[in-house]
């Protein structure tokens, strides 16, 4: 009976584990094949995605990051700060990635990331 129990719990914790899976997953987008309005879309149904695209400063050199929609899909100790990427429109879409946050005795009034609102 207890080899019974045990591995209904194993098989109830492997259940529960790879159901969790699909919501860890996150999608990648190469952000020069889409318009800007569209990589916006993307992040604000998302949440938080994977932009790839092409450096300016290097031939053949792939960039990607993670950009989000707000400072809730950011670890802790981290905000959303404005950022750009090019997309097939225009070369500077704003969108917003997660950044360090300043230490609070390295803070100045309103430079980004000092502010917790």
């Amino acid at each position: 009976m207890k080899k019974f129990l045990a591995g209904l719990a194993f098989t109830v914790c492997a259940a529960a584990l790879l159901a969790a899976g699909p919501a860890l997953a996150i999608s990648r987008y190469n952000s020069t094949a889409m318009s800007c309005a569209a990589v916006q879309r993307a992040i604000a149904r998302e949440g938080a995605v994977i932009l790839r695209y092409p450096s300016r400063n290097r031939a053949r050199l792939t960039l990607y990051d993670r950009y989000v929609a707000g400072s809730g899909f950011c670890d802790g100790h981290e905000f959303a700060d404005r950022v750009t990427v090019p997309t097939a429109d225009t070369p500077r879409c704003p969108v917003r990635a997660c950044k360090r946050r300043p230490d609070p005795e390295d803070c100045f009034p309103l430079q980004p990331g000092c502010l917790r609102f």
